[in-house]
């Protein structure tokens, strides 16, 4: 048995793991790439692996950085099966479109420079089609059943807790008559987080591949995040502002509303109307709508026996519409808006910064992690000129950045995680989907634990098991 690390390795995005048994090839997610514009179509076309070849793909989660080159991967000829939970295939049905649909305008604006520049014109990675034709290719699954794939291979997908449908994997691998349960966690939930149940860790592992997002960082609570959100909010109701919130269409976008919902009902925070500007958060929150067997039993009692919606209420609009979305740059009067995408790389949020970011009065608030190279980390990180749509803009309004409501886990999460398994059984563990900062010091961590075998594989990196 082998396993390539192809993408999502010293890095947080991109994420693609491959897995080389009984003569078969399995991949584990098939994520876009994002950074810098040429760094990023260079990355997602080109696979260092040839798709063909491939017997399966494992999905654990909708997020676009573990499934949105899929389209991409059946493009370039992969024609077998693609696992994941019902509420996945559901999230994918959108997410795929969007993304198509954000490239195909992404490209629009690059080819007016390219003929200026007289370039040959570039193309999307792919189109809305062929994104529409990568959704046959889904097969639904349920938790916490085993499903034979292959002769001498098991999968089991159990509840991550990260996002809707997430799930960590469970292979149980007979090679050659060696029996392995290898784990990939996917991305790892917080316990005690609104509307979504808590992850369900894998244990009594052999090897363990496992997300390290924040393996140096602690989270603080959720009534602490709660608390923080309601100051920013009175904060720009205060200075007659604007708070602009780049949110993830789904997970980050129905969590903020949920709490927006309770702190309203809490009177904690001023009377100003909430506009989630995104199509595809819209079409998301109608698929959290759809499966209520994922919530957790606060939201079940909200959603089911009080027959009331969590992701709705009286002060809080959703924008499908171009002309709807343009009509927010009007408003004179304080407000909350929430858009997509989570990196600001793409999406309304870009035209939402583009017109605000220059005014002194308003506040743009991070509520999640963002790649480097990326223009939310830039922000983040305190530049002061940035570019959007190729124009210079001065950032003279305000930048918070809150890892409360980060849905992955913390250090201890992680540690936690791995102590499922002890140290004598679990004979490998592979450290994914961090930057360096986070990720050494988590391997630090374990080994001082007495976990002996701890790597931090390089991208394209091939172990032996």
């Amino acid at each position: 048995m082998k396993i390539q690390f192809c993408g999502g390795a010293q890095t947080v995005t991109g994420s693609q793991h491959l897995i080389f048994v009984n003569g078969k090839k399995i991949l584990m997610e098939c994520g876009l790439f994002q950074g810098r514009r040429s760094e990023t179509y260079e990355k997602n076309r080109n696979f260092m692996y040839d798709p063909k070849s491939l017997d399966a793909v494992l999905l654990s989660h909708a997020h676009i950085d573990h499934s949105g080159n899929i389209p991409n991967l059946v493009k370039a000829g992969y024609d077998g099966p693609i696992y994941a939970t019902a509420a996945t295939v559901d999230l994918c049905q959108f997410l795929f479109r969007d993304t198509a649909h954000l490239q195909e305008k992404d490209i629009e604006w690059v080819n007016k420079i390219n003929r200026r520049k007289h370039h040959p014109p570039a193309e999307p990675l792919y189109s809305l089609a062929e994104a529409e034709n990568s959704l046959s290719s889904f097969v639904g699954i349920q938790y916490n059943k085993p499903y034979k794939i292959f002769q001498g291979l098991t999968v089991t997908y159990y509840d991550a807790g990260h996002i809707l449908g997430s799930a960590g994997l469970l292979l149980e691998i007979n090679d050659n008559g060696r029996k392995w349960r290898l784990g990939f966690s996917g991305d790892i939930g917080r316990n005690d987080m609104p509307i979504i149940q808590d992850p369900n860790y894998l244990w009594d592992l052999d090897i363990l591949i496992m997300e390290s997002t924040y393996g140096n960082r602690s989270h603080g609570s959720i009534e602490d995040a709660s608390e923080e959100l309601a100051k920013v909010a009175r904060q720009v109701a205060s200075a007659g502002g604007k708070l602009i919130i780049p949110a993830f269409a789904v997970g980050k976008t129905q969590l903020l509303v949920y709490m927006l919902h309770k702190l309203f009902d809490q009177n904690r925070i001023p009377d100003m109307p909430i506009f989630v500007d995104s199509p595809l958060a819209c079409n998301a929150t109608d698929v959290f709508r759809m499966h209520p067997e994922c919530f957790d039993s606060e939201t079940q009692r909200i959603f089911l026996h009080e027959n009331n919606d969590p992701f709705g209420f009286g002060r809080l609009k959703y924008i499908r519409e171009v002309e709807d979305s343009k009509k927010l740059n009007d408003l004179k009067y304080p407000h909350i808006i929430i858009s997509g995408s989570g990196m600001a790389e793409g999406g309304r949020i870009l035209h939402h910064l583009r017109n605000n970011i220059e005014n002194h009065k308003n506040i743009v608030l991070f509520v999640g992690y963002a790649a480097a190279e990326t223009l939310a980390r830039k922000l983040m990180d305190g530049e002061k000129m940035i570019r959007i749509f190729g124009e210079e803009h001065q950032v003279k309004c305000q930048i918070k950045t809150m890892d409360f409501f980060s849905a992955h886990a913390d250090k201890d999460g992680l540690i936690d995680y791995v102590k499922g398994t002890s140290p004598e059984k679990l004979k490998y563990i592979f450290l994914v989907h961090g930057e360096p900062d986070q990720s050494l010091p988590l391997k630090e961590a374990l080994k001082s634990r007495d976990y002996r075998s701890v790597e931090y594989p390089a991208p394209n990196d091939i172990y032996t098991i």
